[in-house]
């Protein structure tokens, strides 16, 4: 492996463990109070939901299928759905209403009261996910944002915002996806 290569990968693991560490010193009340929010919903017996685009709806499908089979405890299968994967609804809501409302449509839909939404964006600013948390407000619904930079204008339309202090959006994807799992981590105890 030639030298540039390696400082590359040195780098790179450096970014994420300096990332980590903050986010472990600045960030551990708030994912406390997310993982509050998430117990809560299940403990009621209500759903989750979860929406993100490109890398942002790999991890929503992701932490929707550690929720319906299992993170690491034998559990019951628990309901999350990830909005991202039916490409029937995506694709004629996308062409019927227009892409920003392909998220609303399906918590309209697919929501109920004392439901959970969980809208992932690195930059905090989809205008399909920012569309999704106006329709579950109206619906009575829970809000949890998974963003970025500056926390973009998530801020304003969800009710508790998990803001990754990095403009790096893999960086910020990879916090992202360890949020996830410490919040399947969290579900996991009420059944042990």
């Amino acid at each position: 492996m030639n030298h540039e290569m390696k400082n590359l990968i040195r780098s790179s693991l450096k970014e994420h463990r300096d990332l980590q560490e903050q986010v472990t010193e600045d960030l551990q009340e708030i994912i406390f109070r997310a993982c509050a929010m998430v117990m809560q919903t299940i403990r009621q017996g209500r759903k989750i939901l979860l929406c993100g685009n490109g890398g942002s709806a790999a991890d929503a499908q992701h932490i929707a299928s550690e929720m319906t089979g299992r993170f690491v405890t034998d559990r019951r299968g628990l309901p999350a759905i990830a909005l991202t994967t039916d490409s029937s609804a995506l694709t004629a809501v996308s062409n019927d209403f227009g892409f920003e409302q392909v998220f609303a449509r399906q918590v309209e839909a697919l929501a109920a009261e004392g439901d959970l939404l969980i809208g992932i964006s690195t930059s905090g600013n989809s205008p399909n996910v920012l569309q999704a948390f106006a329709k579950a407000r109206e619906l009575n619904c829970t809000t949890l944002g998974l963003s970025g930079n500056n926390g973009g204008k998530f801020g304003s339309y969800c009710d508790l915002n998990i803001v990754i202090p990095s403009r790096n959006t893999a960086r910020i994807q990879e916090m992202h996806i360890l949020v996830g799992h410490i919040l399947c981590q969290a579900v996991d105890r009420l059944f042990t």
